[in-house]
């Protein structure tokens, strides 16, 4: 019998519990796989909570991110076969050691990289991707504002953007993750506890304000990201870990200078599979050259994800966060 975690309640971090599930053999168009690792995202926390709801209603395994070994194969399936080493990162039902899942979802893990690292960086880093390749291209003329610089996108999205020859500013909340932060691209840190982002990013501007502002924060930093864009510039909000932002004026956006703002998602870019292989490999490919390190900050077991739960909504961790099967 499969182990997952099972949601049978909306709630806290407590109604995360680990199950004996059934797992049948997987059907038409779908693998099995044993999983070597799991990525926590926070988007896990938005489900949990029903901020985002889930399209098959409670009770539901949650989780959108994984990697490991194909199993068994249904029909159908050409893409896979028994053995293979595949990742994931769109695909209800992570927080298992087993589970079926369709073919479409998956991608091969080339050689060279850990079936562990793939399992912690594919959601993260598939939405860094599309945030500095299709969002807004970031290049050498680039000067960007990346909030929640230390957390798993943010560490990946810093190095990333540094190696396009960007000039990254990052927010955190801490001297540790400040710390951490500069050791991954940025190159100017913004203490949003003790120091005001808004006005340390004109100062490290010298006034002109930011191309873009790329914010996961949400409720925290908004308006005030607005007033650290240059007119005509873009806010790119792609989460909302202090909550939602609520609804505002377009007028804002003229008063700030023009600004253009932009809602986007990872699974709009993924949508087809050319799309899902090209952002895969663009990040294979970065990874591989050793422009972007994993940083697997935390590992915790599969039974403790209420733990893991726990320690992200308190921002006590960094980096990528990994559940062992």
């Amino acid at each position: 019998m499969a182990q997952a975690i099972v949601v049978r309640e909306l709630g806290g971090p407590e109604v995360l519990k680990l199950e004996g599930v059934t797992l049948p053999p997987p059907g038409p168009g779908e693998v099995q796989i044993r999983q070597i690792g799991i990525g926590l995202n926070y988007i896990d926390v938005y489900f949990r909570t029903g901020l985002y709801k889930q399209a098959g209603g409670l009770p539901f395994v949650p989780g959108k991110e994984g990697a490991g070994v194909v199993t068994m194969v249904g029909d159908g399936v050409g893409l896979f076969a028994i053995g293979d080493r595949v990742a994931y990162a769109s695909s209800d039902g992570a927080y298992a050691n087993e589970r079926n899942i369709e073919a479409s979802a998956l991608v091969k893990v080339p050689d060279g990289i850990r079936l562990e690292t793939a399992g912690a960086m594919m959601l993260k880093g598939m939405t860094a991707q599309y945030l500095l390749h299709q969002t807004y291209k970031v290049g050498p003329e680039t000067t960007l504002l990346f909030h929640a610089a230390a957390g798993g996108v943010g560490l990946i999205a810093g190095q990333w953007a540094k190696a396009l020859g960007a000039t990254v500013i990052g927010t955190v909340g801490s001297a540790e993750k400040a710390a951490l932060a500069l050791e991954n691209g940025y190159d100017h840190v913004i203490n949003y506890r003790t120091e005001d982002f808004v006005s340390r990013v004109k100062e490290i501007t010298r006034g002109r304000g930011v191309d873009v502002v790329y914010d996961s924060v949400g409720r925290d930093t908004f308006p005030a990201s607005l007033d650290c864009i240059s007119p005509r510039g873009l806010w790119v909000s792609f989460g909302n870990s202090s909550g939602p932002v609520d609804a505002f004026s377009m007028g804002i956006l003229a008063q700030k200078g023009s600004l253009f703002a932009t809602r986007p998602t990872l699974f709009t870019h993924i949508a087809t599979r050319p799309a899902l292989e090209a952002c895969a490999n663009s990040l294979f490919d970065v990874v591989r050259s050793n422009k972007v390190r994993i940083n697997t900050a935390q590992t915790y077991p599969l039974a403790e994800a209420a733990r893991a739960h726990a320690d992200l909504e308190a921002r006590k961790t960094s980096g990528t966060t990994l559940l062992i099967p």
